[in-house]
């Protein structure tokens, strides 16, 4: 049987070689093109970290070539236990694909507003009376999913999936987008033509609290527009950080967030056009390329997240089989979860956490869901 240590090392073995797979993914991300193909991608499978998504996509593309899966782009993915709960099984010999799951932690404190004032939680400890519980992420760990390819059992339910015409738009998305822009305090504009907005197909006004798109463009065009003026408003301003370190990364961002909508929405997204990725990102100072990529792909996901989880539209699933309940899915605390590294393992792990969050060294930590 494994040691405590023994289990430790080959945790931080696998950590490592995730860190590898997701440098690696993330270098490919050198052109306008490879960037749009991964965030459609990442737009069937919004509901999970960036990083994740490009560590899923990169391991099946590999598992296709070797011929292991049929097809180029996974389906459905899912854990082996949430895929049994759906009554399929992993057929033997197909590895999983190794992606980043959370470890979360217990903290307690009588004065919440004191940041110094939380303490962590032992397992089965009860808080203080007076104290405030709340969990937090600490680490990660690695986990694996399987493709719904790798599996075999009970026929996968396949939903609706929007058909769209050339040049039409999906139905309430204009509405929808709207909305959230005026929720946001900008008033929508419809413009008769690109001369009013200097040559622009949408510009959005900062001091005037004005979004306006031009209406001589075919409905998808102008629900594209939207989207990427949205894009602005929640993202930008005149005193945004990405906008005083490089000007190219706010439209790279608002461009990202209206191609992941409008994949969400089976729109075609081959007219989209993002910026020389490996130029924008080495410009940043002080920020190193591979870093601000996953970063600005992480912030352009869950901004394009919280644009359409509200939008009552008809949209692409989110890469979880249908009929899965995340939320249990979430509770299952796998048995062989290990407390995490010491603080300097944990600082070498510290890049692949999302953007923000800090590992914090702690003995022994609880373990939820992918």
């Amino acid at each position: 049987m494994a040691t405590r240590q023994e289990a430790r090392h080959a945790r931080e073995a696998k950590l490592d070689e995730l860190h590898e797979k997701l440098t690696g993914a993330v270098e490919r991300l050198v052109s306008g093109p490879d960037w749009a193909r991964a965030l459609a991608f990442a737009a069937r499978f919004r509901s999970r970290s960036f990083n994740n998504t490009l560590l899923i996509w990169v391991q099946h593309q590999g598992a296709y070539e070797q011929g292991r899966v049929p097809e180029p782009f996974p389906s459905y993915v899912a854990g082996y236990k949430q895929w049994q709960a759906l009554g399929r099984q992993v057929e033997k010999g197909q590895p999983g694909y190794q992606i980043l799951a959370p470890v979360t932690g217990r903290f307690a404190s009588a004065d919440p507003a004191d940041a110094d004032s939380w303490r962590r939680l032992g397992k089965g400890e009860r808080p203080r009376a007076g104290e405030v519980v709340r969990s937090k992420m600490v680490g990660v760990r690695p986990a694996y999913v399987w493709d719904a390819s790798q599996t075999t059992g009970d026929p996968i339910p396949e939903p609706p999936v929007p058909r769209l015409l050339e040049g039409e738009a999906p139905a309430g998305l204009w509405d929808g987008l709207a909305a959230q822009v005026e929720a946001a305090g900008f008033a929508v504009l419809r413009v008769p033509h690109e001369g009013m907005i200097h040559g622009a197909n949408g510009m959005t006004d900062y001091t005037a609290n004005t979004v306006a798109v031009r209406e001589n463009m075919d409905p998808a065009a102008q629900v594209k527009t939207l989207a990427h003026e949205l894009g602005h408003v929640l993202l930008h301003g005149p005193d945004a950080e990405a906008a005083r370190q490089h000007r190219g990364i706010g439209e790279v961002e608002a461009e990202s967030v209206a191609l992941m909508i409008g994949a969400a929405h089976g729109m075609d997204t081959s007219g989209y056009t993002i910026p020389y990725v490996s130029t924008w990102a080495a410009r940043v100072d002080g920020k190193e390329p591979v870093e601000l990529v996953k970063a600005t792909g992480e912030r352009v996901r869950k901004t394009a997240l919280a644009i359409l989880d509200p939008l009552d539209t008809a949209q692409v699933g989110d890469g979880a089989p249908p009929g899965l309940d995340r939320d249990a899915a979430n509770r299952e605390t796998p048995a062989d979860v290990q407390p995490v590294p010491e603080p300097a393992p944990l600082r070498q792990v510290a890049s692949l956490l999302e953007p923000g969050v800090r590992p914090v060294p702690v003995p022994a930590l609880d373990g939820r869901g992918l």
